[in-house]
């Protein structure tokens, strides 16, 4: 199997610092970005199995991030991390395919179950195999 790799985008350093050693004890291949338009250059010229956003970034929010990761690699999914899940965000969100939502602040727990889900689903091992 090989390892899965997800892209954390997240203005604030401290969520990237956080996440990326967590991650990595999980098994997983992580690269974090604090900046958008480096994370959009990185996303063109790599495929990640997963994408952590934020939805609020300047230069490119979250769901454009995701619109353009989509369009470049179809079959990679993308979970938004936000201070601002309003009904209609997420309905719009979900509507357009993002994986899920997690509202700031959130327990690294429910973002590590979160994509722990997405990998099982992603490795065709369904919880009754």
């Amino acid at each position: 199997d090989q390892p899965f790799e997800i892209l954390v985008l997240d203005d604030e350093e401290i969520v990237c610092a956080r996440l990326k050693p967590m991650l990595e004890k999980c098994g997983y291949i992580v690269e974090t970005f604090t900046n958008s338009l480096q994370a959009k250059e990185r996303i063109d010229e790599h495929r990640f199995d997963l994408i952590v956003t934020d939805l609020k970034m300047s230069n490119i929010n979250g769901m454009e991030l995701f619109k353009l990761a989509k369009e470049r690699w179809n079959d990679t999914e993308v979970i938004i991390i936000t201070g601002f899940a309003t009904v209609d965000v997420t309905r719009q969100a979900l509507q357009s395919g993002v994986r899920d939502i997690v509202a700031k602040p959130f327990k690294i727990s429910h973002l590590k179950e979160v994509i722990k889900t997405i990998v099982t689903e992603k490795r065709g091992e369904g919880e009754f195999s």
